[in-house]
């Protein structure tokens, strides 16, 4: 008989409004992966945030090894074995990655100070044994989301934890360090690790998942072992329907170029960057990680220096040195990290959503809240935001609800060129369908739309053309025509370059 690591049964959670689990109950074997599969909204995070002591539930009753325990907090949590990678990344930019890896158990010598020495030492053993070449006093601020995110990971599963909540633990790494996750994955299930996984990729929670539940609006739906599912039958369970037609995309007449990037450089991170953008046309960028797309979109946008280049509009040269500027000339762009650069977490969705349009809502020497509760109540009707109210904290959102509401924001702004870097990261395969939707409401208004991502599958699903970078440079530009994840990833690896052959269409 299969022992029993972690048992839930008829958890229940209700905030104002809203009730968020509903007799939730499923078993976690010992030494196994149990997925936890469900759209944004269905209460996964929140059920992670009751295991964990963040959220105490309203009923119900948390077993370890068969016993039952109250988990009053975090701290609680950890003694009882309990570890968490969550979806937002939980790190202090100015810290420095030793800091961050001991954060919250910072170990103390005999006089009951913090034994610097010792943080030095575990910290250059997990980063050898991890193969990774950070300088354990390097600031967090200087790495990429990806690196962050592995050291989340290494966090998470160097605390002896015997129980591993991973909430969307592969949403910023690349598939190499995806590797490395699963073969790290594969080593705690031998040492007896039960690991709780969260993922919208439903390839991989076939590939690591032993056993499947699946959670809808707050409840289970079915809770099985993965060997007698496949991906179609997870999908309906998850959104209540069968999904046809992923990517609603239009093929539609193309207008001038409004949008063009000349001979952009930056020292060491990009160099010699062309691309241009046409009315109604969403133009794509592929890469691995580290390739550079997201430093030039940051450049484009104002946020970061270049040494050079040029940026056109409607073919007149355009001075962009801040985000301040971009937004003045109908250019806007949504960051990949939405936790840094995006919600302010102690600000209701309302505000959120309205801070980029703020002078619309200021005049007379008044603030006109009833016109941008309107407005906002609007365009989160059209995106289908799930809040409870227009007041509620955009913390207490799922991580693709507060998704939507960064994109609400910028929609208010009305702009005509829009940058979105990884815009359904993290989100559930039914929230990708109403981004991909509203993306192609967008470019039928004749606006236009660069998107940056890493899932091939949905540039190649939603693009007109993708332009594809390695190592800081652009290597080829596809036709949709020729569209094809093995041509993509040749470029993108620099095992093909048709840079040099191309020509502006």
């Amino acid at each position: 008989m299969d022992e029993i690591k972690l048992r839930v049964e008829g958890i229940e959670k209700s905030f104002p409004g809203v009730k968020a689990l509903s007799n939730i109950s499923f078993r976690v074997r010992k030494g196994t992966v149990h997925a936890l599969c469900g759209e944004n909204g269905a209460g996964k995070s929140t059920l992670m945030k009751v295991l964990t002591g963040l959220y105490k539930a309203d009923a119900g009753q948390i077993y370890i090894d068969e016993k039952p325990v109250e988990i009053r907090n975090p701290i609680q949590a950890r003694e009882y074995g309990i570890s968490m990678i969550a979806q937002e990344l939980n790190y202090v930019s100015e810290l420095s990655v030793e800091e961050n890896l001991f954060m919250g158990r910072l170990p103390v010598n005999r006089f009951g100070k913090v034994d610097w020495k010792k943080v030095r030492r575990e910290a250059i053993k997990f980063l050898k044994e991890e193969n990774l070449s950070y300088a354990p006093d390097q600031k967090l601020k200087t790495l990429t989301v990806s690196d962050i995110q592995m050291l989340e990971i290494i966090k998470a599963i160097t605390n002896n934890a015997q129980i591993v909540l991973m909430d969307e633990p592969t949403s910023s790494i690349s598939e190499r360090e995806v590797k490395l996750l699963f073969e790290k994955i594969q080593e705690l299930k031998e040492k007896g690790v039960s690991i709780v996984y969260i993922s919208h990729k439903m390839d991989e929670v076939f590939r690591i998942a032993d056993d499947i539940t699946v959670i809808r609006d707050g409840a289970v739906v079915s809770s099985d072992r993965a060997e007698d599912l496949d991906i179609d039958t997870v999908i309906a369970r998850m959104v209540g329907r069968k999904m046809e037609n992923v990517y609603p995309k239009e093929i539609l007449p193309l207008g001038d170029k409004v949008f063009e990037v000349k001979n952009f450089c930056q020292k060491g991170i990009f160099d010699q960057i062309s691309f241009h953008a046409r009315k109604g046309e969403i133009v794509g960028f592929a890469g691995l990680v580290g390739a550079g797309r997201t430093e030039v979109m940051r450049a484009v946008y104002g946020l970061d220096p270049k040494e050079s280049g040029e940026i056109l509009i409607d073919g007149k040269p355009q001075t962009i040195r801040r985000p301040e500027d971009a937004i003045s000339k109908g250019v806007i762009m949504l960051s990949e990290d939405r936790k840094e650069y995006g919600i302010i977490p102690v600000r209701s969705v309302t505000e959120n959503a309205s801070v980029a349009s703020l002078k619309n809502y200021f005049y007379g020497g008044m603030s006109h809240k009833k016109k941008e509760k309107e407005d906002v109540g609007r365009i989160f009707r059209k995106m289908n935001v799930k809040t409870p109210t227009l007041d509620t904290l955009i913390s207490s959102l799922s991580g693709g609800n507060a998704q939507k509401v960064l994109l609400a924001r910028w929609m208010l702004c009305e702009p005509e060129i829009m940058i979105l870097d990884e815009p359904t990261r993290g989100i559930d395969v039914g929230a990708k369908f109403e981004i991909y939707k509203l993306m192609t409401d967008i470019v039928k208004e004749g606006r236009t739309i660069v998107m940056v991502s890493s899932e091939l599958p949905e540039l190649i699903g939603m693009c007109d053309r993708i332009y594809v970078m390695c190592q800081g440079l652009i290597t080829g530009c596809l036709e949709r025509k020729d569209f094809s994840q093995e041509k993509i990833m040749m470029l993108a690896t620099g095992l093909l370059n048709t840079s040099d052959r191309e020509e502006e269409r």
